[in-house]
């Protein structure tokens, strides 16, 4: 694939070029979702055609039409028993590697996918390294049943949480409800910073009708960065 001039694609085509060091000859992979992810899943596919033998476990719909584009093997969490490491992108990361991811709405195959996984590295460019978490609406993925209750729940732990702002939105595709691959509403949560992200995503998890959060907490082990010139670093 030709390689971004500079600015943001090429910070994320660094990124994702770095994380190719992790990939080995009989590696099963989970291939991660949104814009940083795309380019590693090409470059993956760039080895397969040279002859790679890997297997991908995609984290959505539009992962694994990408890969299976580019001739990579796929499998699901079913076929294996588990996977050596899954390069995902992140849409805000702090310094302890917590995340939010699930901008792109598969936060929940993702989080499966991660927690099947050895080594979770995460690729990224700079604009998504943050002090605190929370500047990113945090997605909330539930049931469609009775879902308006439970967002009110949502409120009720949002009340007596450490964040900065407490409003809910429901995320819509057009004028319809967003559905996800799982078949779930989303609701955004605009929060500006969270005091205690361990917390604030236990408490959330514990309610009747929230499936999951996209708070990713003490699951990456390597967060890589690029940067607009085409160096990286890593943490």
């Amino acid at each position: 694939m030709d390689i971004p001039a500079a600015g943001a694609e090429r910070a994320k085509y660094a990124a994702a070029k770095k994380a190719m060091e992790f990939v080995k000859p009989g590696m099963t992979i989970g291939l991660g979702t949104g814009s940083t992810a795309f380019y590693f899943v090409a470059l993956l596919g760039e080895e397969v055609a040279k002859g790679l033998k890997v297997l991908g476990v995609p984290t959505s719909t539009r992962t694994r039409e990408q890969a299976h584009s580019l001739h990579i093997p796929l499998a699901t969490l079913e076929d294996v028993d588990g996977l050596d490491i899954v390069v995902d992108g992140a849409d805000e990361f702090d310094p302890d590697r917590n995340l939010i991811k699930g901008g792109g709405a598969a936060l929940l195959q993702e989080k499966l996918v991660a927690m099947a996984a050895e080594r979770m590295i995460v690729i990224s460019d700079d604009s998504k390294e943050v002090e605190a978490l929370g500047a990113f609406p945090l997605p909330v993925e539930v049931v469609r049943f009775g879902w308006k209750g439970t967002g009110h729940r949502i409120e009720q732990v949002l009340a007596d949480a450490d964040v900065e702002g407490r409003e809910i939105s429901l995320r819509m595709a057009v004028d319809q409800p967003l559905v996800t691959d799982e078949g779930h509403y989303i609701f955004d949560l605009h929060l500006k910073r969270i005091g205690d992200a361990p917390a604030l995503a236990q408490a959330l998890k514990e309610l009747v009708g929230v499936v999951e959060t996209g708070l990713f907490i003490d699951i990456a082990k390597n967060v890589i960065i690029g940067e607009p010139d085409g160096s990286v670093r890593e943490f």
